[in-house]
């Protein structure tokens, strides 16, 4: 069935994120990134949404190389090729080397197209299986430890099933062990963000004696093998983030024994096919993974949620509900989390309708590509 494409619309929004969110990088307070939109012969309309942030301090894609890659190389592809199955557009953009966030952003759109024009959710178009996920909660540098232990007491209170704390040089062990203490069953793990080296081993082996459900990328960004060092070391399990880019990067993360668990995010790896090759891979060699999240509005939230359908997905990701970030999103409903738990949306396509007044309202730019 060929999607006959028409058009591709991108907004750039700017949204006011609720609270300040601290990592060991830096703090952002407002958000900026793009709205896909793919619209189809009939008028049907997917989206998608970029992930990078406007500096390169996650990758080296920001906010602008996402706008030059998908206007200059992207968008040109998908005009030029037919399109019959959203798993094609990840071939068709090979060529063009890395910029994931920017690949996904508009694959994503089309995942959502093709959903709607089938009439069937993007979970069910991905093959997943769940009805309802298990969420959790990430929690960015706190001013004091007073302030962590109240803000982790109030998302332990509100149900969410894991809580992730983000760490850097002095601000790691005994942080951890004082959250421990006043938490002592609750699943917990550590955001390091590459924050660490190999010389700093033997202070992230005292991680060891507080139960943590994982230590997330505490070596270098681009990473695999330092960390099979460190994991051999370290009973607690080693989760890969920034690290894994793709199928291959995961396959070679996998047979060095780089880690036990796998963080996929859909805009790191390029997109929701990749991300399900991930998942397949990961699902044969008996790794854990979950979906992580990059402060996304509603529309990358509702692809997060269809994506963690998938049954390896057997941990609580980072996909909170709207009301965590954001004072109004830009999907109707907005994500709702009830006791660390989202139903999954059974409407076509991702589920949730455009809240269209917002969607305006925090636009700040527009451009329109015919097909």
């Amino acid at each position: 069935m060929t999607i006959p494409m028409k058009q591709i619309k991108l907004r750039k929004l700017k949204m006011r994120l609720k609270d300040p969110f601290t990592t060991s990088f830096g703090t952002m307070q407002d958000k900026e990134f793009y709205i896909t939109e793919a619209i189809d012969a009939d008028g049907n309309r997917g989206f998608g949404e970029s992930v990078a942030f406007t500096s390169p301090w996650y990758s080296e894609e920001t906010v602008q190389t996402n706008l030059h890659v998908m206007e200059d190389f992207l968008i040109k592809i998908l005009q030029e090729n037919e399109i019959n199955h959203p798993n094609e557009v990840s071939e068709l953009f090979t060529p063009i080397k890395r910029n994931n966030m920017a690949k996904a952003a508009l694959e994503g759109a089309v995942w959502d197209l093709y959903a709607k024009r089938k009439g069937i959710p993007l979970a069910e178009a991905l093959g997943g299986e769940k009805q309802e996920i298990d969420v959790g909660i990430s929690i960015g540098i706190q001013p004091t430890v007073n302030d962590l232990l109240t803000t982790v007491e109030h998302y332990v209170q509100a149900g969410y099933k894991r809580i992730k704390i983000k760490i850097k040089p002095g601000w790691d062990v005994d942080v951890l062990r004082e959250v421990r203490a006043q938490f002592p069953h609750t699943p917990i793990m550590a955001d390091a963000n590459s924050a660490y080296t190999l010389k700093d081993i033997k202070h992230l082996q005292k991680l060891d004696d507080l139960n943590l459900t994982m230590i997330e990328q505490p070596l270098a960004h681009d990473d695999i093998v330092d960390h099979a060092e460190l994991q051999a070391v370290m009973k607690t399990p080693i989760c890969l983030d920034e690290s894994i880019h793709s199928l291959e990067d995961t396959r070679k993360a996998i047979q060095l024994g780089s880690c036990k668990i796998i963080n996929i995010k859909i805009g790191r790896v390029g997109g929701l096919t990749e991300a399900k090759r991930i998942h397949d891979y990961c699902q044969e060699h008996g790794i854990a993974v979950w979906c992580g999240g990059m402060l996304e509005a509603g529309v990358g939230r509702a692809h997060n949620i269809a994506l963690t359908t998938l049954t390896q997905f057997n941990l609580p990701g980072d996909t909170a509900g709207s009301s965590r970030y954001w004072e109004k999103d830009i999907i109707n409903p907005e994500v709702i989390v009830e006791n660390g738990v989202i139903k999954v949306p059974n409407k076509s396509g991702i589920g949730y309708d455009i809240d269209e007044d917002a969607l305006e309202e925090f636009t700040i730019e527009k451009k329109v590509f015919n097909f």
